[in-house]
């Protein structure tokens, strides 16, 4: 009898755990996940710890397949020619297959800035949030939206300084609806205010401006880990696993991305749950297409839309086109809240629902513009 192939996971996020939960379709496969924190983080939920309104954690037991071993580890380094992985604690992880799925994080936060995207992160702001009078969140993208929103809620006089407009992937209508419901949360909205320095009390704009600000929080801009740089693999300008459409690894086919760090064919799909929940599991059929010999198929993603939360009683879901295009239609106030709790609750379902029948989901939300955009990419190139 062959001995069952290993596959290590890395990064216990929401394309991380649909990826090893999928995996456990084949009884000859062993699924090992490698994650930093003993727990699931809801990361869609961070605003809420960071204002005080809620919990982001679930335990891996309601979201993970029981035959996936969980090791409470970071890994360090990748070695693909002797495919082994180094952990934090010095050991070493042996793999046949390697599922590369280290999510995301915050860009580089100035000195006196509180980042929010891990929950280390939001565990920290929530500790000093509840101090502070004057409160400054610099970005205007949903991180900055819903935690401005929280805060604001919670009692803070906050400015949201955006470094363009807000709210830059809604739609028009959607954009004027956010700003009315952050304007009478007692939000000032500056628009194009790009920040130059952010001091112990004060946020510097690079017009000239200032802002008193006793606690200034920083979510703008996204970067990945840079283990695969750091590996030696090929990654793209911020730090993405560099794939083909299968997902697979440009350099080594034993290799496989899904999630925020993946960059299938430079082109890379917008960081979210939305997305890693699709990735991940068909980051596992491709390795579970090699193990039965047949070819891979390539990534399938498409969009629904956006939600935000803006407080706990007001949200709004922007529609969309499959490619992530926003259009005119969007629910608001407590509809749109409603519908955001019911996504948040939904994708921990979705998570579970796949620990205990992994592969019953067969489809997959298709962006037919797709294939336009990788033509196009190959003409460029």
């Amino acid at each position: 009898m062959s001995e069952p192939t290993e596959v290590v996971v890395i990064g216990g996020g929401y394309a991380g755990v649909m990826a090893a939960n999928r995996l456990t379709r084949r009884e000859d496969v062993t699924v090992t996940l490698v994650n930093p924190r003993p727990h699931f983080v809801e990361r869609i939920r961070l605003h809420q710890l960071a204002g005080g309104s809620g919990d982001a954690v679930v335990a891996y037991r309601d979201v993970l397949a029981a035959h996936v071993r969980l090791v409470v580890d970071s890994v360090t380094r990748i070695d693909a020619a002797a495919r082994t992985v180094t952990l934090a604690d010095g050991g070493k992880l042996g793999y046949g297959y390697l599922i590369y799925a280290v999510g995301s994080a915050g860009a580089q936060a100035p000195d006196f800035a509180y980042p929010v995207t891990t929950f280390e992160e939001a565990r920290r702001l929530r500790a000093v949030a509840g101090t502070a009078s004057t409160v400054t969140v610099v970005g205007g993208g949903p991180a900055g939206i819903e935690t401005a929103a929280e805060l604001a809620e919670a009692g803070h006089v906050v400015t949201l300084a955006c470094g363009g407009e807000l709210g830059p992937s809604l739609h028009p209508r959607g954009r004027r609806a956010v700003a009315g419901r952050l304007a009478k949360l007692g939000v000032t909205v500056l628009a194009d205010a790009v920040v130059a320095e952010v001091t112990r009390d004060a946020v510097r704009l690079a017009d000239g401006r200032e802002l008193p600000s006793a606690l200034t929080v920083w979510t703008a801009g996204f970067g990945v880990p840079d283990l695969a740089a750091r590996s030696g693999l090929s990654t793209d300008a911020l730090g993405r696993l560099r794939t083909d459409e299968t997902l697979t690894s440009v350099d080594d086919d034993r290799i496989v991305a899904a999630g925020d760090a993946a960059a299938p064919s430079d082109l890379p799909y917008r960081m979210g749950c939305q997305s890693a929940v699709q990735l991940g599991p068909q980051a596992a059929e491709t390795v579970l297409s090699r193990l039965a010999g047949n070819r891979p198929a390539a990534a399938d993603v498409g969009f629904a839309g956006l939600c935000l939360s803006l407080g706990r009683r007001t949200g709004i879901f922007q529609f969309s086109r499959r490619d992530d295009t926003a259009i005119r239609l969007h629910l608001g106030g407590r509809l749109g809240a409603k519908v955001k709790e019911l996504i948040c609750r939904g994708t921990v379902k979705q998570l579970a629902y796949e620990a205990r029948k992994p592969g019953a989901r067969r489809w997959w939300a298709k962006d037919r513009r797709r294939r336009e955009l990788l033509r196009d990419h190959l003409v460029d190139a």
